[in-house]
Order: structure tokens, then sequence, then C-alpha cells
């Protein structure tokens, strides 16, 4: 019996390179042994997600995403709440493509990225939920927050990251602190920053050294907290970043691993950020859904130090019975071995 596969693509990410490659993406996924369908989303409001959740209540084995950040952040939110969910897959089309760069699937290529998910290799991937939303890269307030509102996706499709790069500029002379309330698992921030971001990639904003150490299914948020507004300061720890992630060190910025977070504003409205997004106003709980989503991913590319290899529940309990009958065995050997010499004297 094959498998079932639905693509779910947006035919206005990007350059809409997607309708000229989808009949050899079609070909390639039934090559691996996909029964393999499509589906355009439409203007309306979630058309990526619901569909992606129809996708999980019918059972389909694999679902692909492609499209930008947003259509991904969409399809992951349409099967997260599912106990049972399809594998997932992406093909980049959008601009900036954080997530497919780290899974370093092609981003300028939708048929290398087919032939990335025709390979069959996967990582368990961490993905954050943020009150009834999920996300897969960055949440965020602050600076963050106000930077990817203030691009239209219009600019976002002709210019990519450029547009980005030009409204950051426009805006750092503006920037100003805000007070703080963050709670993680091993302490408190309580003052004033420019920005906070809770990160699960080493890839964001097309950056790939904000998170030098990143790993993508060890159940951790990176947890950055930039305290400085001071534009020669950020300019410094731009800087930093580009030489090799030297930031992290730096006291100006808290650095830390946490599984969860609780944001609170202090004296003024705090907006949310999710996958570069609107997502709701602070106060905010974020939790880590560890390894809840298994990934297609180029993983020979990956580094080591990124995937942890965790085993899942049914893996730790199957070792866990293989232990427990070796000891078993074990006992009762030495059980045997002790009647023997008992007898012997």
């Amino acid at each position: 019996m094959k498998k079932r596969c639905r693509i779910i693509y947006n035919p206005t990410s990007g350059r809409e390179a997607m309708k000229n490659d989808l009949v050899d993406i079609l070909n390639i996924l039934e090559r691996a042994g996909y029964e393999t369908s499509a589906f355009q989303t439409t203007p309306e409001f979630n058309s990526a997600r619901d569909e992606a959740a129809r996708v999980a209540r019918d059972g389909f084995n694999l679902v692909i995403a492609a499209g930008g950040d947003g259509t991904i952040n969409e399809v992951v939110n349409g099967i997260a709440p599912f106990k049972q969910r399809p594998k997932m897959g992406i093909i980049p089309a959008g601009t900036t493509n954080d997530y497919a760069r780290a899974l370093k699937i092609p981003r300028e290529d939708p048929i290398a990225a087919a032939k990335v998910i025709a390979k069959g290799k996967t990582v368990r991937m961490d993905i954050g939920q943020a009150g009834k939303k999920y996300f897969v890269n960055i949440a965020g307030g602050g600076l963050l927050t106000e930077l990817t509102y203030g691009v239209p996706s219009q600019f976002k499709s002709l210019f990519g990251y450029l547009a980005y790069l030009v409204k950051g500029a426009e805006m750092l002379p503006r920037i100003k602190p805000i007070k703080m309330h963050l709670e993680y698992d091993t302490g408190v921030f309580a003052g004033k920053a420019s920005m906070f971001f809770l990160a699960l990639t080493n890839s964001i904003g097309g950056f790939e050294q904000i998170v030098p150490d990143a790993s993508l299914d060890d159940g951790k948020f990176t947890l950055i907290v930039v305290k400085t507004s001071n534009l020669v300061e950020i300019l410094q720890l731009m800087t930093m970043v580009l030489n090799g992630g030297r930031h992290i060190n730096d006291p100006r910025i808290l650095y830390v691993k946490t599984s969860k977070l609780v944001a609170k504003p202090v004296d003024e409205k705090m907006m949310i950020n999710i996958d570069g997004e609107y997502g709701g106003d602070a106060p905010m709980v974020f939790k880590n859904l560890k390894q809840h989503i298994e990934m297609f991913a180029n993983t020979e590319k990956i580094p080591l130090t990124a995937i942890t290899f965790s085993k899942t529940p049914a893996e730790v309990d199957a070792s866990e019975h293989f232990v427990e009958g070796v000891e078993h065995l074990a006992g009762q050997r030495l059980t045997n071995n002790g009647q023997g010499q008992e007898s012997k004297k």
C-alpha cells in the first residue's frame, strides 16, 4: 500500500517558482513511494493551516509545506495539535527561508529540495508553543516585533532580505528599551531591554551565528535578551555576531537555554512576534515541545552538534525493557551458580 503525501503550496510565495516545478516534484515523490496530491492555498485566513489539519485527520503519512516561512508556520500549526502527526517536508519558495536554511535544504532549487525529501532522512524537531499558537523558528518582543511588522509583504517578495535591512537601518535611530519581566528555567530577567527572542534554530533573519550552539532537538530554546538600545552598541553587537558569534558572552546580552519562558510587560504594551507575524500581547507563556514533529532534512550537512539523536519514548521503553531482561537473566545465572557451588560443598 502506497504512502500518502499532500503538498500544500503557496502560489504567491517568492517569485511563484512552484507552479513551474510542481509536475517534476510530483514525479520525484511518486518515485519515492508516495501517492502524492497537491493543494493550492487561497487568500482565505489560515488556508494552509486548515488544509494541514485535514491531512492529519485523514491519516496522511507526509505533508509538505511549499512556500515561505509563513506557509511552514501555518502547516505546523495545522498538524501540531494532533496526537498522530504526519511527517513534514519543506520546499522553500519564500524570501529569507530561515527554517530551510537551518535544515540545510536547498533554498533556490525546489527540485533539489524535493530530492532531499525523497532520500528519507529526518530529524525530530523541537517546536515552540505560545498560548494556542505554535512556532518553528523564533518568537520575541521589542525591536524584533517592530522590524518584521514594518516590512510590507510586497517588499519582502520583491526585495527579499534587503527589505529587512533597509527597514532596520531606518528604525535603529529611534530604538528605545522597554521594561520586561522574563522568567526562565534558571532565573529571572527584570529590567529594560530593546528586545528579547527565543530561538529554535541557528538561522534568524538570514544570520547563522546569532545562536552558534543551537540544537534542533534538545527540548531547549535559546533565550537572548538585548539589554542595550544604544545605536553604536547594537552595531558593535552585530559585528560580534558576524565575527563568529562572540556576542554570547557580552555583558550587554543575556544568553541562556530554557525549556520555558513567561514574558510579562511592566509599564507598557509588549507585542509578541511569532515566526515573523503578530502573535498577541504579553503576558505570554512559551513552551518547548521536544522532538514534536519529524521533519525531512539534509542530515549529512547538519552539524553533529545540532542534533542530539535522542530516542523517542517508544525507543526508550524498548531499551529499558531490554536492559531489564538482561539484568533478569544475569540475576538468574548468578543464582544458579550459587546453588551449584553449595551442592558441591
